[in-house]
């Protein structure tokens, strides 16, 4: 399915139907659709049947496999951790192993011979790919061989996030469609149709990205992230110790991505004495706590918060990283 907010990435996915390149990335922020986005042009390409537009018609016999998860032209590659309802797949030392949050090594090498035979419907093959930034240097190496030399009627659809995680070797095989943001207000309609609580204060936690503000809200993490919000208004008071302990729960990439915001929100206080573009119901203590540092002390921190997310989804120790994390944002205010 399109959310409202695609009609203008689609049409501009439709004008390509006539002339595909053989390697689609579509990246942008998280949490405005981008893999929806790239199932839904897959299904339109396989259909037997589209509609004017390239939609998929949703009734012929390609439409029908395809929304059962078994079509044979159509393949997909994504991490463990992203399978519906997965719970590992073995056990380690008596505990059972967690899902994968990588694109293992065996995955590219069955989508490669996959993608090597022809097609089962006299038609084109689609490989989905995401996140592309999930594939360890093996693999991505593996699947850029295929890039350069890829088997003919096969379009390969990769999906990212994070474009700076990318080989610029896969860049340099790619065309780049960046899916375009939803405007607040479009954004905002879409979340309090779906019956979010307080979607204002939701979607200004996420990011602007409504469907990481809708799952946000119906996760179990969602007090804790408040909870967090209201320690960082404390400043020089936050007691970063007792907080990592509160939050061991909590996942390092969301914790990283709330306090990263906030920082945010303070740098533009400080810079330009705007309103808060993630918080605004924080305003207060955000003045409070931009007015005891500095613009310079805030970039350095925000510096630091980058370097962490390179490493948020396989953190060596999460406690560690947020109480490293968490002092080093009280510091902000010494």
């Amino acid at each position: 399915m399109l959310y409202p907010w695609q009609t203008e990435d689609w049409k501009q996915l439709a004008a390509l139907r006539g002339r595909l390149p053989q390697a689609l990335l579509i990246h942008g922020q998280q949490g405005i659709g981008k893999r929806d986005l790239a199932l839904h042009f897959a299904q339109g390409l396989l259909c037997e049947t589209p509609r004017a537009d390239g939609q998929p018609c949703g009734s012929c016999p390609a439409c029908h496999w395809f929304s059962q998860g078994n079509h044979p032209d159509f393949s997909v590659v994504r991490p463990e951790a992203l399978e519906g309802g997965a719970e590992g797949d073995g056990e380690e030392g008596g505990r059972k192993k967690a899902p994968s949050k990588i694109i293992r090594m065996e995955q590219v090498r069955a989508l490669i011979e996959a993608v090597g035979v022809g097609t089962h419907r006299a038609g084109m093959r689609v490989a989905l790919v995401y996140p592309l930034d999930a594939l360890q240097t093996e693999g991505a190496n593996a699947l850029l061989k295929t890039l350069e030399e890829p088997p003919p009627s096969t379009l390969f659809l990769l999906v990212t996030d994070r474009l700076d995680r990318v080989l610029p070797t896969i860049l340099s095989r790619c065309r780049q469609f960046a899916a375009h943001r939803p405007a607040p207000a479009q954004a905002l309609a879409w979340l309090e149709a779906q019956g979010v609580p307080d979607a204002q204060a939701q979607l200004a936690l996420a990011g602007g990205a409504p469907l990481t503000a809708l799952h946000a809200a119906e996760a179990e993490e969602m007090p804790l992230q408040r909870w967090l919000v209201g320690q960082l208004g404390a400043g020089a008071g936050f007691d970063a110790l007792a907080a990592a302990e509160h939050l061991q729960k909590l996942p390092v990439p969301a914790m990283l991505g709330i306090v990263q915001r906030w920082t945010y929100d303070l740098l533009n206080l400080r810079l330009a004495q705007g309103v808060p573009r993630y918080f605004p119901k924080e305003g207060a203590a955000l003045a409070r706590c931009a007015a005891a540092t500095d613009a310079h002390r805030l970039q350095g921190f925000l510096g630091h918060l980058a370097g962490h997310r390179r490493s948020e989804n396989h953190p060596l120790a999460a406690r560690l990283v947020m109480e490293a994390v968490f002092l080093d944002y009280r510091q902000l205010f010494q």
